[in-house]
């Protein structure tokens, strides 16, 4: 079984091999899942890396290893050439901090929209609206194998739950997002991945949604699903046992502080579940500015190094250069979000540099 070409080679043949023509692109075919496993296999030494990758964050997440969480990078991806510059700069910084911290990159290919919108790489990976999502697919699920091979673990957001069966050999955390939390179907999901699921608390700031949301997603469940060729299936699920919570804030501000940690905690203890919680560092907690990140940042790790142990990790929304830029094909910064404004790499590596220190 052969590795997968380099992602630029990948790009290049991506548009001769699998673009559809636009008049027929209302019933464009996909390829099942296990067509594209069987053309873009996982190479037995990232299947050995993933496997650890997945170990470690368990073991956070149990209290066997007593590292903090960060899954950190881009807001969504939208250039898989500087997603990859990035990943090779976070693998970099992954030594530097990995005694305390362990880094997961962010390789969000799909973007939740309040209306319309660009709606992700997996979507419309030419960001002009023609919604090549063949294409889209097979970027994606390139781009998540070499960010494997580097050695970081990578995470999604899982909006669409028919897209997960083309990505999830290759996840080791997974969210699920404020507006999904309360889904059934996203609860079956999540119980039936190998990766770690992150359940955010719900947009009004509520965290009763996750906890209901952890406790279902620990226990098996049959539901309807797809098998790898894409024909409907009864799915078996086990449970998924490291379900956790991440606070995000919401409608009247953040919940990162020690008030509302404890109440977090609390709300898990009395629910019988694992009192673990990551906090997200934008979105509502950085009150929609993204440089507030570093403040929410510094306060969780130094309720941590005060003994707040159920604080188990956190997330950032960083990328090669601060700040975000309007979608305009052919007229695009690189390194630059184009959906929520981030953190640029100087800043972050100095952050993460910063909290492995406050934590030795």
């Amino acid at each position: 079984m052969n590795a997968p070409a380099s992602l630029a080679e990948h790009l290049a043949d991506s548009h001769a091999d699998l673009s559809v023509d636009a008049p027929s692109r209302a019933s464009m075919t996909l390829p099942t899942p296990g067509e594209l496993r069987s053309r873009l296999p996982v190479a037995p030494r990232v299947a050995e890396r993933l496997s650890a990758q997945r170990r470690a964050i368990h073991d956070i997440l149990c209290g066997r290893d007593d590292r903090m969480l960060v899954v950190v990078g881009p807001c969504s991806i939208h250039d898989p050439m500087a997603a990859l510059e990035y990943a090779h700069r976070l693998a970099e910084l992954a030594h530097k901090v990995d005694d305390r911290l362990l880094p997961v990159m962010r390789v969000y290919v799909e973007k939740p929209r309040t209306t319309v919108g660009w709606k992700g790489l997996a979507y419309d990976p030419d960001l002009d609206g023609s919604g090549d999502m063949a294409r889209g697919l097979h970027l994606s699920r390139h781009l998540m194998h070499e960010v494997a091979a580097l050695g970081l673990p990578v995470a999604t957001e899982v909006l669409q739950p028919m897209l997960a069966a083309y990505l999830d050999d290759l996840l080791a955390w997974v969210a699920i997002g404020a507006r999904t939390t309360e889904s059934q179907l996203h609860r079956e999901l999540a119980s039936g991945l190998e990766a770690a699921v992150g359940f955010k608390n719900a947009t009004s700031g509520e965290v009763g949604v996750a906890v209901d949301a952890i406790h279902a997603a620990a226990h098996p469940h049959r539901h309807f699903g797809l098998d790898e060729q894409g024909r409907p299936a009864l799915r078996e699920t086990s449970g998924n046992v490291h379900a956790h919570m991440v606070l995000r804030g919401g409608h009247h501000g953040p919940n990162y502080d020690s008030g509302s940690v404890r109440a977090a905690r609390e709300a898990l203890e009395n629910a019988e579940l694992p009192a673990r919680l990551m906090v997200d560092c934008s979105h509502a907690n950085a009150r929609k500015d993204h440089r507030r990140q570093a403040e929410v940042l510094r306060d969780v790790v130094a309720q941590r190094a005060a003994g707040e142990t159920s604080l188990m990790g956190l997330m950032l929304e960083s990328h090669l250069e601060e700040g975000k830029q309007p979608l305009t094909p052919g007229a695009l910064r690189y390194g630059v979000s184009v959906t929520d404004p981030c953190l640029g790499w100087q800043a972050t590596e100095a952050l993460l540099l910063e909290a492995a220190e406050r934590l030795r």
